[in-house]
């Protein structure tokens, strides 16, 4: 994985690509409201359990509406891209909606970027310089280095939740308030390899790319989890090491409104773009 600038539409925005395929990468935290934890030294059963638990109880609920950020920090430079849209979690399916940042000469916001999430797939709409307005980008994510955890600019919600099946330390902070919404706060540290060995069937070809890809295996992480054990918002610190220097990438995922419709209509064969893609 590298760090370029790249040109989108006119602009400039630093990101992380991936050799070949990549596009940018990075976000914001402050895309889900927080609260201040609650001291109780009694934590509703067992955290390590009760997390790694947080994929099944998602495919159990069936769907939600999402936002997701990501911010990169390297040499100084943050650059952040944020989502909103729905997610399938029974089909592992999804879209979203990704806004990139202003270029650093204060030009207008590029076009969104469309995302289409399927079990091994991405695909792209408004994808930038040499691909055509009516076009989509497909990518293979068991292709990429980082298993496009961080490669769309977005994580895959049901990849965040996936991952957190490799925890193995995980802490107990308290009872907060998220949007009006009483959750459960832990803190921990999972590591993708473990993850990737455990994950469903549709999420262990990424993962499992994901493993080889990273500088480091561990994955700090805060999930906020309600009462039904339904993963609320999660935060996941990734990090790798570029030219000597180590990129900071903090992923957030913030799931609401469950049962809400989700209709995910991938494009046709004839509507995806053939051609090389230029970074």
């Amino acid at each position: 994985m590298v760090v370029q600038q790249h040109r989108l539409r006119g602009g400039v925005c630093a990101v992380a690509a991936v050799v070949g395929v990549g596009m940018g990468v990075a976000g914001t935290t402050g895309c889900s409201a927080g609260g201040n934890a609650v001291a109780d030294a009694r934590p509703p059963g067992d955290p390590v359990a009760v997390v790694r638990n947080a994929a099944d109880v998602l495919a159990g609920a069936g769907t939600a509406k999402a936002r997701t950020s990501m911010e990169m920090a390297a040499g100084g430079t943050r650059v952040t891209i944020r989502g909103e849209g729905g997610y399938d979690f029974r089909r592992s399916m999804g879209s979203l909606r990704i806004v990139l940042p202003k270029d650093p000469a204060g030009a207008d916001e590029h076009r969104p970027i469309t995302e289409l999430l399927a079990p091994g797939a991405l695909y792209m709409k408004n994808r930038g310089a040499g691909v055509p307005a009516d076009k989509w980008v497909r990518v293979d994510t068991t292709t990429l280095r980082d298993g496009n955890l961080v490669t769309g600019g977005a994580t895959d919600p049901a990849a965040a939740a996936e991952l957190l099946r490799g925890a193995r330390t995980v802490t107990y902070v308290g009872q907060e308030d998220l949007a009006g919404v009483k959750v459960t706060h832990y803190r921990g540290t999972t590591h993708i390899a473990r993850a990737a060995e455990v994950a469903s069937p549709r999420a262990r070809g990424a993962l499992a790319a994901a493993a080889k890809g990273f500088a480091e295996d561990s994955v700090p992480f805060d999930a906020y989890l309600d009462d039904a054990g339904r993963l609320r918002k999660v935060r996941h610190h990734f990090s790798f090491v570029n030219q000597g220097r180590t990129v900071a990438v903090a992923s957030t995922t913030l799931l609401f409104e469950f049962g809400a419709p989700v209709v995910v209509q991938l494009p046709a064969d004839r509507d995806i773009f053939a051609g090389k893609v230029r970074l």
